[in-house]
């Protein structure tokens, strides 16, 4: 494997200091219409409303951080954290953002006091905007999915998951750009299967597997903001096509329907993004074998509350 569990545990202990230790929610056979009991870890509840805290903490700890700052390319979630984790380390950054990045994601980039720069229409244009302005300032790039030091971070996720609740068979993760399942799957390799889902508009890693290597995919569909990698990354793709069980594909109704169940039933907020790996369940595209444990990450609730609140109400009425 390209990253190892011992990278891993190094840098939990790094970012303790820095991190939620985030809850599991244990859900009864019936609840949210599953057949079965089941459990959720709440990433959606870390610093900054979803799981890249854990890799922009590790980044700007693990490595010499030059006075020009930090910057990052992001639909919104990664640069969250990055200004989160730049504003507790006192590190000045400059955002950069799609078109397609929400507004409520947006905003909560500049509540953390980083500078906004609207980098093109898509994550891709966005991402070649923070290189010229690296290239320029020497900011430290901190690549929301490709890079070791994200990976990484990502990864003490699993760390934290399995000392929560042993004995698990099957996890099931989102899939964007895909550093995050490469971090579950490199510490859960050999021990439990991880299997990712992927909104039918963000195939990046399906694709990729599918074609023996990352290849660019069309963007689309209601997880984009949070999902929506053009291309998976090279480091990726090496950890993924040895340590990933399975890709699901699901659609945007099979997420939206994931995402108010999760609200209406259980009163856990999450973005379409981070209801995706539990759409994998509630839509009959993954069917336990009798006696699996499941486990799923709800891995993002940065969600426009508006979105959730009107079909609860629509439903009462």
């Amino acid at each position: 494997m390209p990253i190892t569990a011992a990278a891993i545990e190094a840098a939990y202990d790094r970012i303790t200091p820095h991190i939620r230790v985030t809850p599991l929610l244990q859900l009864r056979k019936g609840d949210l219409g599953l057949p079965f009991a089941t459990s959720l870890k709440l990433e959606s509840l870390q610093h900054s409303g979803s799981f890249k805290a854990r890799g922009a903490f590790n980044a700007l700890l693990s490595q010499d951080v030059p006075l020009s700052g930090v910057t990052a390319a992001s639909g919104g979630n990664h640069g969250a954290a990055v200004a989160f984790a730049a504003r507790a380390l006192d590190i000045p950054a400059r955002i950069f953002v799609p078109q397609i990045a929400t507004p409520a994601k947006v905003a909560r980039i500049r509540a953390y006091g980083a500078e906004i720069e609207v980098g093109g229409a898509s994550y891709a244009e966005a991402r070649r905007a923070c290189e010229t302005w690296r290239e320029a300032s020497g900011a430290l790039d901190i690549h929301a999915y490709d890079a070791e030091a994200t990976i990484v971070g990502q990864g003490t996720l699993a760390l934290e998951w399995e000392a929560q609740t042993r004995g698990l068979d099957t996890l099931l993760v989102a899939v964007g750009g895909g550093g995050l399942i490469s971090g579950i799957a490199t510490w859960f390799a050999g021990k439990t299967r991880v299997i990712g889902v992927e909104p039918e508009g963000c195939r990046s890693l399906s694709a990729a597997l599918a074609a023996g290597g990352p290849v660019d995919v069309d963007v689309g569909g209601i997880a984009a903001d949070s999902l929506g990698a053009r291309r998976c990354g090279e480091l990726v793709y090496d950890i993924c096509r040895m340590a990933v069980d399975d890709v699901i594909i699901v659609t945007d109704n099979d997420i939206r329907d994931a995402q108010l169940r999760l609200w209406r039933e259980a009163q856990v907020v999450a973005e379409p993004g981070g209801a995706a790996a539990l759409a994998a369940l509630t839509s009959s595209r993954y069917v336990p074998q009798r006696g699996e444990r499941i486990g799923i990450l709800v891995c993002g609730g940065n969600a426009d509350l508006s979105a959730l609140a009107a079909p609860a109400l629509a439903s009462v009425t």
